[in-house]
């Protein structure tokens, strides 16, 4: 007969401990959702979607529920909407376990990439993860997670912020009226902030290849080559107006494109150091 070493009964004991707990919670949850009253403000249905979509389960990514989420937010915006981000807010807001607040954060992503007017309107986020630390082991074991959940909550507020701001200018500005170049290079500067940001979201501890992480990451790296891809094309839009513009114009135009392409140019460097160290460490998993 082996005997089993007491440090792996006991972490093993503990891992399962948070996963029952982390399960009843979940029901419990469910549960009081299913009985709450239906509001403006709260949709008993979404919100056990929402539940189920961000569980403490770490092993799992429920795909089913967050397309359930998003499915109900296209169908119906104005409907949707207000419930789903009180109710994510509500447990965003409360929660101490980085699956939760990661899953939550996915999720908040995936309504991003709805694209839908209504989204942009929200502006900064209504819960703050800005220093999320998680409650249910030692911060030796879970600083790389938090640290995580707060580069990806960073950016989605800022993201959220950044695109509130370009409605609300789009608004007061007269449709026939095109936007001023200057200003036009200045919105591209704070995306180029957001690309910085985006930057900050990666693994910075061992023990972080798990697939919740990954498939973060996934996220992560999709919205780097979108938000990329918008600047590229902003770029090419302000150098055509540059030859029809005033002298004055033009000059401050191009010095600022200067230190655009010289930033964006530093970032490209970043990115394609990431993406190759990425790599190897995908092909090293492989191989072990």
């Amino acid at each position: 007969m082996v005997a089993i070493p007491k440090q792996i009964t006991k972490g093993g004991s503990m891992k399962l401990w948070r996963k029952a707990a982390g399960a009843i919670k979940d029901r419990n949850s469910i549960w009081i959702a299913s009985i709450s009253r239906k509001t403006s403000y709260h949709n008993p249905d979404l919100e056990a979607a929402i539940v189920k979509a961000t569980s403490h389960d770490e092993s799992t990514i429920d795909y089913k529920n967050s397309q359930r989420v998003f499915a109900w937010l296209r169908a119906s915006p104005s409907l949707y909407l207000k419930p789903l981000i009180w109710d994510l807010s509500k447990r965003m807001s409360k929660t101490r376990s980085w699956v939760v607040a990661l899953k939550g954060l996915m999720l908040m992503h995936g309504v991003f990439c709805c694209k839908l007017p209504a989204v942009q309107k929200i502006g900064r986020l209504p819960f703050d993860l800005s220093n999320f630390v998680d409650g249910y082991s030692s911060l030796s074991k879970t600083w790389g997670f938090n640290m995580f959940v707060r580069a990806y909550f960073a950016f989605l507020d800022q993201k959220s912020a950044l695109l509130s701001m370009e409605l609300n200018e789009r608004r007061q500005r007269n449709k026939e009226t095109e936007e001023p170049m200057l200003q036009e290079l200045v919105k591209l500067q704070k995306w180029q902030i957001l690309l910085d940001m985006l930057m900050q979201i990666k693994p910075q501890a061992e023990g972080m290849n798990l697939g919740l992480v990954l498939e973060a990451m996934d996220c992560v790296i999709i919205e780097i080559f979108d938000v990329y891809s918008r600047i590229c094309n902003g770029i090419a839009t302000v150098l055509v107006r540059v030859y029809g513009a005033g002298k004055i114009e033009a000059g401050k135009s191009v010095f600022l494109m200067r230190l655009n392409f010289r930033k964006l140019s530093e970032l490209l460097m970043r990115i394609s150091g990431s993406l190759n160290e990425s790599l190897m460490g995908f092909q090293r998993k492989i191989r072990t």
